[in-house]
């Protein structure tokens, strides 16, 4: 039997008279914290390895920077990778408003509102910078959503937001 995923993203209601949903989406991580943990000390560990042939030997000194400025390359290349796929998408959803944020991890947060009962959910399913790229259509503007998800997972997406967007009351 295989692995099942969980869905990067996930829906909260308050329990509040306003009657609050909210969405909360992120990018799929891979390699977790504690795996890149792992991975950088097995790399080093087999990194030195053949360092163990060299000790005593002037050679080591010749290699031993490469091997430290191959290690300190690849930390910090999973280091960035790490703070670009921080994105984190927050919708709330009330009957009389609809918000969405991105939180982008180098660049300003992006905000948009609308009124719910006059916003649309979009889907190219072709054609968009991704398959089945969701957007969201009020107010003047036409925004994406949860475009770093996976096709299937853009999907689920879209059916979702249907869904709640048409069970709010007087839509």
């Amino acid at each position: 039997m295989g692995y099942i995923r969980p869905m990067p993203y996930e829906w909260t209601q308050t329990a509040s008279p306003t009657d609050v949903q909210s969405l909360h989406l992120w990018p799929y991580r891979s390699l977790p914290k504690r795996g890149f943990v792992w991975f950088i000390g097995i790399t080093a560990v087999l990194v030195s390895v053949p360092l163990l042939a060299m000790l005593g030997s002037p050679v080591l000194w010749g290699l031993l920077p490469f091997i430290l400025l191959t290690l300190g390359g690849v930390w910090i290349a999973l280091q960035r990778s790490y703070a670009d796929g921080s994105v984190l998408e927050r919708l709330a959803l009330s009957p009389d408003r609809i918000t969405l944020i991105r939180h982008n991890p180098r660049a300003p947060d992006q905000t948009w509102e609308a009124n719910p009962h006059w916003v649309s959910v979009r889907m190219m399913e072709k054609g968009g910078p991704v398959d089945n790229y969701v957007t969201l259509k009020g107010n003047g503007r036409e925004v994406e959503i949860g475009s770093f998800l996976t096709v299937e997972e853009r999907l689920d997406l879209y059916q979702d937001l249907r869904r709640m967007l048409g069970a709010l009351p007087g839509k």
